[in-house]
């Protein structure tokens, strides 16, 4: 479903709308359309959700990771909602592409990035209501974090960029996949990737061929920092760590995102 342009990007042509005007306006339109469609945001707010409690009453009573098991997987189930929440990213920007609405509003003379920018803002906006949700169930269960109110601000920065970071990869794949079904598979690695990880299990307890890649992979530092800062305990260098990895993701793919823009565009 598309629809219409109306804030300012549909200025006259003797005046290019900013960019941070057009961002704007184009993530209003990206939440107008997730109003519209109820079936898609439900799903994406309440499946993690259900993950964690399966998690949490299922299999959290036969593995051992030394605290309450909700206490654990807190952290690894807001970023498995943020990976869900982004595959929806990747999904409309392939939308748009396959209905034309980009090759829309480039007649308005609109740039690859501000258009990228306002689906990647919705994305944001929509992922913290999700990450809110998984949050406010995990205290309704039982989770009790410590932290103080620096410690709530870090998590919630952190989380923020971590989010954006993955926001702009999403896209990025939407402007490469051919169509939305497409889309929809590319980003199923960044749903896949809280699983061999410490999100739900301590590493240790993985096959040992498996260590090397979940301690480097970029969403164990995420994670550890998050339940770090959550409860009040040492972070060592895990921010320090996350944040590289939420910068380096998102800088290249701001970067490639434009590129591909142009090609697909010419």
């Amino acid at each position: 479903m598309t629809t219409p342009l109306t804030a300012p990007v549909a200025s006259s042509s003797t005046a290019r709308p900013g960019t941070t005007a057009t961002a704007h306006a184009l993530a209003a339109r990206c939440l107008r359309i997730s109003r519209r469609q109820p079936d898609v945001l439900i799903g994406a707010l309440m499946l993690p959700v259900m993950l964690m409690l399966i998690f949490v009453y299922f299999f959290g009573g036969a593995i051992d990771t030394g605290t309450a098991y909700v206490t654990y997987v807190v952290p690894g189930a807001m970023l498995l909602c943020a990976g869900f929440g982004a595959a929806n990213t990747a999904v409309s920007v392939a939308t748009d592409m396959k209905e034309g609405v980009i090759d829309r509003f480039r007649s308005l003379d609109i740039g690859g990035i501000p258009i990228l920018a306002g689906h990647v803002a919705a994305s944001v906006l929509r992922n913290l209501v999700s990450t809110g949700l998984v949050l406010a169930v995990a205290l309704a269960i039982g989770f009790r974090p410590q932290a103080s109110l620096p410690g709530y601000l870090a998590a919630a920065a952190l989380l923020v960029a971590y989010i954006t970071a993955i926001s702009w990869l999403a896209a990025t794949l939407g402007l490469l996949a051919g169509s939305p079904e497409a889309a929809g598979g590319f980003t199923f690695l960044m749903m896949f990737l809280p699983y061999p990880s410490s999100a739900f299990v301590p590493i240790d307890t993985m096959p040992g061929w498996l260590h090397g890649f979940a301690d480097h992979q970029p969403l164990t530092p995420v994670i550890e920092s998050l339940r770090a800062l959550l409860l009040a305990r040492p972070a060592g260098d895990a921010p320090w760590v996350a944040l590289a990895w939420c910068a380096g993701i998102g800088l290249v793919s701001v970067a490639l995102s434009a590129v591909v823009f142009e090609r697909r565009t010419r």
